[in-house]
């Protein structure tokens, strides 16, 4: 799935290239996504102009010139592209057509992701945005507020960090590469991360999600920049995916490990995470 460097590359290619146009043509394909798109989208973005985009956790926000807000979130193989070929592929479920001809179209073949309109007033209230947690690259995750989020949380670490509503983007790949950059293990528990720890976990997860963001993502699977390009993070993981292959920080034998938590592949090092 998509995660926070991949979505705020997404944000920043769209940017660059549909800001302040408006959507001359809207063709919905299929409705039946995770949540089906409503029947009322295409009457309410039609003729309106993109004003800006924003990033919320691992969704998208358009801002449009009418005070809507269109929420788009990738699911596990979602991808938006722009271009100017506006026939149909397979998989593309929605098609906007832009004043100057350029297409924006989201394709996903396992419909895990959602498309949702709503107000800028009604933003902070929708059912999708509520819950979500602190952005992890805000000055308001801090050492201090992690600490005191996983006050008294026996479970393990990486389940915590994983967790939406704690914070916003993060996903397994940039959990279990942050875990390895502090040197954390995956199973401890969230309780006992505070103090030093704590300050070495944000430090983290701030630099690898601004090296991630650098990189354009991590291309796995489905994922690709607004562009069509691929991400490039994926060459630089430390953890992630690389089991049974020598650590990068201990001698010989030393390998990394993987285990399973909530369903979910972890990848550490036993010997420098602790």
């Amino acid at each position: 799935m998509p995660e926070l460097p991949e979505v705020e590359t997404v944000r920043r290619g769209l940017s660059e290239a549909i800001l302040n146009k408006s959507i001359e043509g809207v063709v919905v394909r299929r409705r039946d996504l995770r949540r089906p798109i409503l029947r009322s989208f295409a009457r309410r973005v039609l003729g309106r102009a993109v004003r800006t985009i924003d990033r919320r956790g691992k969704y998208l926000l358009l801002n449009l010139s009418d005070e809507s807000v269109v929420i788009i979130h990738l699911g596990m193989s979602g991808r938006l592209v722009v271009g100017w070929n506006g026939e149909p592929e397979r998989h593309d479920h929605v098609i906007l057509t832009l004043s100057d001809g350029m297409t924006v179209k989201f394709n996903d073949p396992r419909r895990f992701g959602s498309i949702d309109i709503t107000t800028r007033q009604g933003l902070l209230g929708h059912q999708i945005i509520r819950s979500l947690g602190v952005e992890p690259l805000t000055e308001a995750f801090n050492e201090d507020w992690l600490s005191h989020r996983l006050l008294g949380r026996q479970g393990p670490i990486k389940n915590l960090l994983m967790d939406q509503s704690i914070v916003a983007g993060l996903g397994n790949i940039y959990v279990c590469e942050s875990l390895f950059l502090a040197g954390i293990s995956p199973r401890r528990a969230g309780a006992n991360i505070r103090g030093v720890r704590a300050k070495r976990l944000v430090g983290s997860i701030r630099q690898v999600l601004t090296e991630a963001i650098e990189a354009g993502g991590s291309s796995l699977q489905d994922y690709v920049q607004a562009s069509g390009e691929l991400g490039y993070f994926q060459h630089r993981f430390k953890v992630y995916n690389r089991e049974g292959r020598p650590c990068l920080n201990c001698p010989p034998p030393s390998r990394i490990i993987r285990l399973v938590q909530a369903n979910r592949s972890t990848f550490f090092c036993s010997g420098c995470q602790r």
